[in-house]
């Protein structure tokens, strides 16, 4: 609009400056400014974050209970009935837990037994504990078909602990990519996140086309507010149709690289279309 107010478009062309060079020299600024979002600002938010939620924890319960998936699998540590369990499992199976062992202290951390048990039902806060082992600390053992374990964990508090994906910057999430994979949790949150985040300069670059193209037209319609209106509504419709694919990728009906990389194609086409013949405007 600034430009077109003072005539500079005209002066641009008169020296043999295209409406096209005008487009590609604001693109590749916003490109590279989209990669810094990445990897500067992205980087530097999701560590204020961090500090946040481990500043906030301490005046919340959540502190009782807390959850790490690494190489070894998951680890729980949960506080019920001045007891601290430390829990770890080898893998998880939908609601099941896989090859689980369970180390219980008192309140002055002295080991009071070891629970070693095949497999853990965790739908709600009673787990069912299938073919379990019980050492006490006084040497002695217990076998068990089934036993009921109390927890504040179930498997819908597991899945909120981990969903919290910007706290973490681009390579803390490729590292806790690899460890859901090796434990068998489900990776398709931190997938769709990461492939978001690497599609920010992309969305960015195809916003400017759109916007080029539309103000480019200014001159045939009679108001730029009119412009202005259907850049609004065009963005809008953007965002429900990343948001549609996105859905479909989540729930699997989709690859979640598909989910997120094929509306950035039907958009770039559709701008690519339309800068065909922008020159001449």
């Amino acid at each position: 609009m600034h430009l077109f107010n003072n005539d500079e478009m005209t002066i641009f062309k008169n020296h043999g400056v295209k409406n096209t060079n005008v487009i590609i020299i604001i693109s590749l600024l916003t490109f590279v400014f989209g990669i810094f979002l990445i990897f500067g600002f992205h980087s530097f938010s999701s560590n204020l974050k961090h500090n946040y939620l481990s500043f906030k924890n301490k005046f919340t319960d959540d502190n009782k209970y807390l959850a790490v998936i690494n190489e070894n699998g998951l680890w729980l540590k949960d506080d019920i009935d001045n007891t601290t369990s430390i829990i770890n499992a080898e893998r998880v199976e939908k609601n099941i837990l896989k090859n689980i062992s369970i180390s219980q202290m008192n309140k002055n951390f002295n080991l009071e037994k070891t629970i070693i048990a095949e497999e853990a039902d965790i739908n709600n806060k009673q787990w069912d504990i299938r073919n379990v082992k019980i050492f006490q600390s006084n040497g002695k053992k217990i076998k068990l078909d089934i036993m009921v374990f109390n927890s504040n964990f179930d498997l819908e508090k597991i899945n909120n602990l981990f969903s919290n994906l910007t706290s973490l910057n681009i390579f803390q999430l490729k590292s806790h990519y690899d460890d859901y994979k090796s434990f068998g949790y489900s990776t398709l949150d931190i997938e769709s996140y990461i492939n978001k985040l690497f599609a920010v300069p992309f969305y960015l670059v195809i916003m400017i086309l759109i916007g080029s193209i539309l103000m480019l037209n200014t001159k045939y319609n009679k108001s730029k507010i009119f412009n202005i209106i259907v850049g609004i509504l065009i963005s809008v419709m953007i965002y429900y149709i990343d948001y549609f694919f996105n859905l479909l990728g989540t729930n699997e009906r989709i690859p979640i690289t598909l989910s997120v990389w094929f509306p950035i194609f039907i958009l770039l086409m559709f701008s690519t279309i339309g800068l065909i013949r922008i020159n001449e405007k």
